[in-house]
């Protein structure tokens, strides 16, 4: 039977193999352990078995995660979509949030960040397919959301993440891919220095990492398949 750490070995050397193959060293890119809805005993094995970097969608359950696991020196990624009346806890508890789709968010997190913490690092969500039921910032607008976000204390702004639209096409998954690595890379010639692009899962990570991902968002493939208990909560806009 499959423990959470062989699954994390396997995903382990997955990446290595996907990195070799893109001619890519692995070292360039990290492994998001997604742990909604999992619970803490979970997330200590996987950390048991090396694994540092978590990333929660709800806010309040990762409050609690965040609580009980204190004694573990964990770096906590939010990449839930992201309500107004939540981002003090945001902004007070992670290191990254890669769900920011609004200067007015991004603005709330750099006044509600705590001065003794470092930066809150930023990644910019986009709606790399023009999905109408994802959330995410259009690509065209990008640029502006962008350079407005750079002027903000206590924040940096680090890259792009995406969640595209779930297809077992390799080909249609190293396009959309290949779409967030571009626009990465004009916002860069537009005088932005953004070194993170946050893309594939469980799924399709091989091609996200073919395509320059810096950091992949895995979940079942670790901990294995999902209950959802609560009512709203929908696996097909999952972050991870």
């Amino acid at each position: 039977m499959a423990t959470i750490a062989s699954n994390l070995q396997a995903v382990r050397a997955a990446i290595v193999s996907a990195a070799a193959s893109a001619g890519r060293a692995e070292e360039e890119i990290g492994l998001l352990a997604v742990s909604k809805t999992f619970p803490v005993d979970a997330i200590r094995e996987a950390h048991l078995a090396g694994q540092t970097r978590f990333a929660e969608n709800y806010v309040q359950e990762a409050l609690g995660k965040i609580a009980e696991l204190a004694d573990l020196a964990i770096e906590w990624h939010f990449i839930g979509p992201i309500q107004t009346n939540k981002t003090r806890s945001i902004a007070e508890h992670f290191a990254w949030v890669h769900s920011v789709d609004r200067l007015k968010t991004a603005q709330r997190l750099s006044d509600q960040r705590p001065a003794q913490l470092p930066a809150l690092q930023l990644c910019l969500q986009v709606n790399i397919s023009g999905e109408a039921s994802k959330s995410g910032v259009a690509p065209e607008a990008v640029a502006a959301l962008a350079q407005a976000i750079v002027q903000l204390p206590h924040v940096t702004l680090r890259g792009l993440m995406a969640i595209p639209a779930p297809s077992d096409d390799v080909a249609a998954q190293h396009a959309a891919f290949a779409r967030l690595r571009e626009l990465r890379d004009q916002l860069n010639r537009q005088g932005l220095h953004l070194d993170t692009l946050s893309m594939g899962m469980s799924h399709d990570f091989v091609a996200a990492i073919a395509e320059g991902a810096t950091m992949v968002r895995v979940g079942t493939a670790i901990f294995g398949n999902r209950l959802y208990p609560r009512e709203a909560d929908n696996p097909g806009l999952d972050a991870g």
